[in-house]
């Protein structure tokens, strides 16, 4: 196989495993995890934030670490912890340890993404990386899709999926050995960190992506329990519902194309209009339940174009470092996360669902005021280097 196709498609298999398995399945199977672990909407908040918190500690780790260890390295420490994540779900009996083990499974996450826009930024010519990014950054969908599927498999049985998600991450992490490039043998210590995100757009860019992450985590975190006790969906639909959300997330894969043909901004502001108009509309499926499934639909495709967007206005802030472009707003993304998980639990206990939808779908619209205004990702801006 060629080394860059058998790159992508590894690095497509994290993504998924991370991503989409260890980190986003939580959401999925937490009214089946809560109603066994008896676990209060607030309990299920922290955890969330735990796990999300744990990814953001995993970007800094990946900065700092990545490019004297290597992309290969890290990549499959990603695996790797991933994979004992997962493992410990299988045993959990407490929110404790669950908390442990989503904590494991989101390092593992904050430690994915970086080596492999540094893994691309090597092995691919400027011309093809954001097309690659897009393709690799789509892998989230893949693993929800899968985690839908399995869970309509399995009806209930969220430890032995999670059994099946560990096989499956010991897999990937043995193809990611010898998929991914090794320690750069001329390699140089990077420049200071901090300095470079003293450049113009690097506050708007956090802003907008904490926003983002915040808003977010409505469907990530609380989107299955909502459907099940306010929308009364039975776990069928709900895991129906996984699937088309990550089925339409597919089409993250053709960020690179469109960023191409219609500019970052566009395509950044539109995502955001994906994701506020699905929450908005999920208010409604308490009349109309089929709603949920273009609900859903919306949110994955707005989601994952968005966090494509960001990667590549990121990359273009960036244009020497990849690792910094992509994990700056991610980390942001995740640092919204953390707070939003635990606000929103909060403040659905406190206020109702409809309430906690409306003014966390305002978050999007606030996203949506900072928008990247430089020049084309794939053309390097003058005096940007890293």
């Amino acid at each position: 196989m060629n080394k860059r196709i058998n790159l992508i498609a590894a690095a497509f298999a994290l993504t998924a495993l991370s991503y989409g398995l260890a980190r986003f399945a939580y959401g999925l199977l937490l009214p089946q995890i809560r109603e066994d672990l008896s676990l209060s909407p607030s309990t299920a908040g922290w955890i969330g934030s735990g796990a999300f918190a744990a990814y953001c500690l995993g970007i800094v780790l990946a900065f700092m670490a990545g490019p004297r260890l290597g992309e290969r390295i890290v990549a499959c420490l990603a695996g790797l912890l991933a994979t004992c994540g997962m493992a410990l779900v299988t045993i959990a009996t407490s929110g404790g340890l669950l908390g442990l083990a989503m904590a494991l499974a989101g390092l593992s996450t904050g430690l994915t993404s970086p080596p492999l826009a540094a893994a691309v930024a090597r092995r691919f010519d400027a011309p093809m990386r954001s097309r690659a990014n897009g393709a690799i950054n789509s892998g989230t969908a893949a693993g929800i899709i899968l985690s839908g599927a399995a869970v309509l498999a399995i009806d209930g049985a969220w430890r032995e999926l999670y059994m099946l998600f560990m096989v499956a991450g010991a897999a990937v992490t043995v193809w990611l050995w010898f998929a991914m490039p090794g320690r750069d043998p001329l390699f140089q210590p990077p420049p200071p960190v901090l300095p470079a995100l003293q450049r113009p757009g690097v506050p708007g860019l956090c802003l907008s992506a904490a926003l983002m992450g915040a808003a977010s985590t409505t469907i990530w975190t609380f989107g299955a329990d909502i459907m099940r006790d306010s929308l009364h969906a039975p776990d069928s639909r709900i895991a129906l519902a996984w699937i088309v959300l990550g089925a339409a997330g597919l089409a993250g894969a053709g960020t690179g194309v469109l960023t191409d043909r219609f500019g970052i901004k566009t395509v950044h502001r539109l995502a955001l209009f994906m994701m506020g108009t699905a929450l908005v509309i999920l208010l409604a499926a308490t009349f109309l339940p089929l709603l949920i499934f273009g609900v859903m639909a919306l949110f994955g495709a707005g989601y994952i174009l968005s966090s494509g967007a960001f990667l590549l206005w990121g990359i273009d802030l960036f244009p020497g470092r990849a690792d910094i472009g992509l994990g700056l707003p991610f980390l942001m993304i995740a640092g919204g996360q953390t707070l939003g998980a635990t606000l929103f639990g909060l403040l659905s206990e406190w206020s109702g669902y409809p309430v906690s939808f409306l003014c966390f779908a305002s978050l999007l619209a606030g996203a949506g005021f900072w928008s990247p205004n430089g020049p084309d990702p794939q053309k390097p801006a003058e005096g940007f280097s890293a």
